[in-house]
């Protein structure tokens, strides 16, 4: 049974329905050009009232005059719309109702081309008087606010660790200038930290600027510099400063407070004599292993190292080589405890520094007393936990963010005790954070402070392992769940022993000693944390100065905002009354974008400051009116959309306001009539030209047994178009037979072309059409015969290609050794027999054209002046192997007698390969030649490159390594006095051959490598390079050329006078060579004198043990530059 056919759905009504209001902008007239094509037919017939209606400004055109929607209320016109009711017998849903009575709706989309609505111009932005008001002052530039500098309350002061430790604090207040410098002591750093540390406790600002401490200090503020190396100077130095103070407390601050006794031991296996040595130390250095505990890598800073085999110890005792044991021990903690971490390593295979990434799991608190004195000591104090003395407090934590050792970001994050809460410090950026493990937002990605990763929407680390752990911590006393945290960033950590008191103690009196110690211990209480009296009052200074600022900025506000108020009243005073409300009210024709220009300019920053003495420009000015102008300085009609109609009197208000004269001013009647004309043309040809496409369609096609037109189809497809791409305005369409299109119907002799695809034929009624538009068009009949002249050149062409390939094969027959041999660099068949030589690149299109002689134009000729220089010698030496290059062929000199006759041909280079006997008895192939070589040019030609190919051969063997350097030598210097490198007789080594690997590595007995490299290229780019195609280990590589080892990684190619196809020995060693680690320690000497790190510095000249000791990272390379850090 077929399928139930579905019931068509009712076609959907056309026109309005009942009752629906009919849309203005469908009424007849709403086309501004409407009239063209109907009114007008030509362009004399256009009128003024045409002109007006171009730009929207004619009684006819539909464009309503809206109300002003920012007009005082007195001057709105809220009177309802009357009701309208159906007459008798009419019924009222049945009626389309169309009257200028009801306005039509105004909004910003359909009033924007309206030249009669002046609303939606930017004076909203006005109505809400605080919101301009703060846009006002913003564009006044009136300079940054200095109240926002001002220290929040809610902040407490002085995070920095250094000040927040009140002993340290009240020591460097309390230091005195001898009486011999008193002069120069407020230049000296401890005068300038005192200034630092009153301007964190006094100032009124919540930033302060130690530029002047690092310029006491000789620190450049524009270079970086490592945190721990800082730390260590500066803290040796303000001992020093401390020793020349009489209190002795004050002498021993440094020691008393940062200061541990660490203890290196040696215990011989046999007589257990046992061998200490002290040290003192600033911070313990931490190995750090990825996800290890801090706890874990102290311990293993202190594990026993075993010294046996060829590391015995000679005992002093046994007056023998010992089994010994070294020990490590912590006799004496400070009470402020730094742990510097190693995060710089040094990668041997890239020769550079790298920073570690490995995550570090550290405690809030942290318990030492299991690390402090002998093992025995240590052991004892793990299993009781009764007698507790060293815990130590988490105080600061100093974050290094940055994927590199060589530039990075310092951050610190640093425990307020007073209110037991965490701030982060980022330069001038002071956060308030919950917990070390908190996730922030800055901007639009989610930062872990700790770690510094940003990630969207996360909650956890990359591996899934959250940052912030915890841990149960045993004691006798309470039961503390304290926090562990994980960071792969953290650089420092400053642990505080519980015992010491808090900032928030301050008003108690308390004393501070070291243990062991055996000077006085430093008594202090709240009173005595008074600045100096000279850094109280720089202080001071900075504080008035600050208040001035502000007052002075509050003065500029004040005036700017009176300004505002006078501006404000003014601007609305204009834009109320600007609107027209009929077409006989006298008015003027402005852009519309220079209205917008003059209600936002008020609010746009200027882009020039204004002169010393002069008040910043606020007054408005209307631009010109150019965007609605021709280039006859009327209005265009093709800017009608730009174009609005203000009141003149307005009009006058507002070139009253502005202060100047309003150019140029337009009326409405000044609509350009040449170029109305212009436009009517093309909306003509718009109008007229779908009209005889159509009728040319109607009777285009052919009838097979009448006669036609051809005519180009390219012309036809685009003349076709709505829009023709041939179409030029003002000059209508190109002709049929215009240049580019008369070649698809006639051919070059003006006959009717070969080629029948490239036209079509039409009827001759569709012909006359075309005729009627180009009247000089003449076109040519479907009977006309094709050309008789193009048919007789394509059956000639085809002889003169059979000719053709004749030729080439004559060619190739009587050339057949250059054919098979010129290209290959095989001149074995070549010895003593007459050769010339010639450009390969000749042989090349030579060879191209004999194999296809149709498809590509036959060679010119030979032309050997690439290789003459100026003074016509050679400007390469044939006897030279790195000379010979893909740019030479080799030919027989009979052939070169053949290609003479063949082809036009320069002077011959003759050349010839002979057995010569130089010294006695000493054999040698070499090339003798009639024209000389130029030295000078030779070189100068081999040492002008951009890039260049070098080749790099790799020795195996001490002894073979040797033969070939001397061999590489003495050739280079043979060449360097005009000699050439001779061999023994049998030999057989030839030149200018290309062999293949195989044969050149067994004839060397050495493996080859060719790179690329430029001028700038180093030497350690050129290791690194071959680490990558080799594998061998930079570190293991040893580099030579002419017998000289390039031991300098930063020696670029152009400063060794490498030339094109030179050669260098690579020689690999091992990484336990002797040889190779004394170089690695000559090497990084010579790299620790050419880092500057604190050189030149005060830190460097007061304590230069110490900065050899810090510039120099574990792996005896020099410390990366960073910038200060935020201790």
């Amino acid at each position: 049974m077929p399928a139930k056919r579905k019931h068509r759905s009712s076609p959907a009504p056309k026109g309005l329905a009942a009752g629906e209001p009919l849309k203005r902008g469908k009424l007849p007239g709403s086309d501004p050009w409407g009239w063209v094509g109907t009114e007008v037919t030509h362009p004399s017939q256009v009128t003024l009232e045409h002109r007006l209606m171009s730009c929207g400004l004619s009684r006819r055109s539909n464009n309503p005059f809206c109300a002003n929607k920012y007009a005082h209320k007195s001057e709105k016109q809220n009177s309802p719309t009357p009701k309208r009711e159906p007459a008798d017998g009419e019924p009222g849903n049945d009626i389309i109702v169309v009257s200028d009575d009801t306005p039509p709706p105004c909004s910003k989309k359909l009033c924007k081309n309206n030249p009669n609505c002046l609303n939606y111009l930017g004076q909203e932005t006005w109505k809400d008087e605080d919101k301009v008001r703060d846009l006002f002052l913003k564009a006044s530039d009136l300079g940054f606010n200095p109240v926002l500098n001002a220290r929040d309350p809610e902040l407490p002061v002085g995070l920095k660790v250094w000040f927040r430790d009140l002993a340290f604090r009240n020591g460097v207040y309390m230091c005195q200038p001898s009486q011999d410098k008193e002069d120069v002591f407020e230049d000296s750093p401890i005068f300038q930290l005192q200034v630092t540390f009153t301007a964190l406790q006094e100032c009124t600002q919540n930033v302060f600027n130690p530029e002047k401490l690092a310029e006491s200090l000789k620190l450049s503020t524009s270079e970086q510099q490592d945190a721990q190396e800082f730390s260590k100077l500066f803290m040796s130095h303000l001992d020093a400063e401390f020793q020349k103070q009489s209190s002795p407390s004050l002498r021993s601050l440094v020691s008393n407070q940062f200061q541990g006794e660490q203890v290196y031991g040696t215990i011989c296996g046999n007589c257990h004599n046992k061998s200490e040595r002290s040290t003192d130390f600033l911070e313990l250095e931490i190995n750090i292993e990825n996800n290890a505990r801090l706890e874990d890598r102290i311990a293993a800073l202190l594990q026993d190292e075993k010294l046996t085999g060829d590391n015995k110890y000679l005992c002093s005792k046994c007056e023998s080589l010992q089994d010994a044991t070294r020990y490590t021990e912590l006799r004496n903690l400070p009470p402020v405890l730094h742990f510097s971490l190693l995060r710089f390593v040094y990668d041997f295979a890239s020769m550079e520094r790298k920073k570690s990434k490995h995550n570090l799991l550290f405690p809030t608190t942290l318990d030492m007393d299991q690390f402090v004195g002998s093992a025995a000591a240590r052991k004892a104090a793990s299993s009781d936990k009764s007698a507790r003395k060293d815990i130590y407090e988490l105080r600061g934590v100093l974050l290094h963010k940055g994927p590199s050792a060589y530039h990075g970001h310092y951050e610190a994050q640093v425990l307020d005790t007073a209110s037991n809460t965490w701030f982060q410090f980022d330069d001038e950026n002071v956060t308030k954070i919950d917990s070390l493990g908190e996730r922030r937002y800055t901007g639009r990605d989610i930062i872990d402070v700790l770690n510094g990763n940003p990630k969207k929407g996360s909650t956890g680390n990359s591996r899934g392992r959250p940052a912030k752990k915890r841990r149960r911590i045993d004691d006798s006393d309470d039961d503390v769940v304290e926090d562990i945290f994980l960071s792969k960033d953290v650089y420092m950590l400053i642990y505080v022993r519980k015992d010491v008191p808090s900032p928030d103690n301050a008003n108690w009196p308390m004393t501070i000693a070291s243990q062991g110690s055996e000077h006085g211990a430093m008594t202090i209480d709240g009173g005595s944390f008074f600045p100096p009296p000279r850094a109280q009052e720089v202080v001071n200074s900075l504080n008035a100065a600050h208040d001035m600022a502000c007052d002075a900025y509050a003065k500029r506000e004040k005036e700017a905002k009176e300004h505002f108020d006078e501006l404000l009243r003014k601007m609305k005073a204009i834009y109320s009354s600007w609107s027209v409300n009929s077409m006989d009210e006298d008015s003027v024709i402005i852009s519309r974008h220079a209205l917008e220009r003059w209600l936002s300019k008020p609010l746009a920053k200027p882009k020039t400051k204004p002169r010393s003495g002069e008040e910043p420009e606020t007054t408005p000015e209307i631009s010109s009116s150019s965007d609605i102008l021709c280039y006859h300085d009327f209005m265009d009609p093709q800017r009608a959309n730009n174009m609005k109609r203000v009141s003149a009197s307005a009009y006058k208000k507002l070139a009253e306001f502005s202060e100047s004269e309003i150019s140029p001013v337009c009326q409405v009647h000044d609509v350009c009539e040449t170029c109305v004309r212009e436009s009517f043309i093309e909306k003509l040809y718009q109008v007229e030209h779908p009209r005889l496409v159509a009728q040319f369609d109607a009777v285009c096609d052919e009838t097979p047994d009448q006669p036609g037109y051809w005519i180009s189809k390219n012309w036809l497809k685009d003349w076709r178009l709505q829009k023709p791409k041939m179409h030029t305005p003002l000059q209508g369409d190109a002709s049929p037979d215009a240049p580019e299109y008369l070649a698809h119907v006639v051919c070059e002799h003006g006959q009717l072309s070969l080629v029948s695809t490239a036209r079509k034929s039409i009827s001759t009624q569709a012909g006359d059409i075309i005729k009627g538009l180009f009247p000089q068009w003449v076109p040519r009949s479907t009977q006309e015969e094709l050309c008789a002249v193009c048919e007789a050149t394509i059956n000639m062409s085809r002889e003169d290609k059979r000719e053709l390939r004749r030729k080439a094969e004559d060619e190739k027959a009587r050339l057949r050794h250059m054919h098979d041999n010129a290209l290959t660099g095989n001149t074995l068949l070549l010895e003593n027999v007459p050769c010339a030589i010639l450009p390969a690149h000749f042989v090349r299109l030579w060879r191209k054209w004999v194999t296809r002689p149709t498809d590509g134009p036959r060679p010119e000729g030979v032309n050997n002046s690439q290789f003459l220089c100026e003074h016509g010698h050679l400007l390469f030496d044939p006897n030279c192997p790195n000379d010979w290059d893909t740019s030479i062929a080799v030919v027989q000199m009979t052939e070169w007698m053949l290609l003479a006759d063949l082809y036009p041909c320069s002077s011959p280079i003759t050349l010839e390969k002979k057995l010569v006997e130089n010294p006695p008895n000493v054999f040698d192939t070499k090339f003798e030649h009639d024209v000389p070589v130029c030295r000078d040019c030779r070189s100068k030609r081999r040492s002008n490159y951009d890039v260049a190919e070098i080749t790099v051969r790799l020795l195996s063997g001490k002894n073979a390594s040797k033969d070939v350097v001397t061999q590489e030598n003495k050739n280079h210097k043979s060449e360097e006095n005009g000699q050439h490198p001779q061999m023994t007789y049998g030999s057989n080594r030839t030149f200018g051959t290309r062999q293949s690997k195989r044969i050149r590595e067994s004839k060397d007995g050495v493996e080859k490598k060719r790179i690329t490299v430029s001028k700038s290229t180093t030497v350690k780019d050129i290791k690194v390079m071959l680490y990558e195609a080799l594998k061998i280990p930079t570190i293991c590589q040893r580099l030579s050329y002419c017998g000289q080892e390039l031991d300098d990684n930063s020696v670029t190619v152009a400063t060794l006078g490498l030339l094109i196809n030179d050669v260098l020995d690579l020689r690999e060693e091992a990484e336990d060579d002797e040889n190779a680690i004394t170089d690695d320690v000559n090497r990084a000497k010579k790299r620790r004198k050419e880092e500057r790190g604190f050189g030149g510095t005060l830190l460097a000249s007061s304590h230069p043990n110490i900065v050899a000791d810090v510039t120099v990272s574990s792996e005896g390379e020099p410390q990366s530059d960073h910038e200060y850090p935020q201790i």
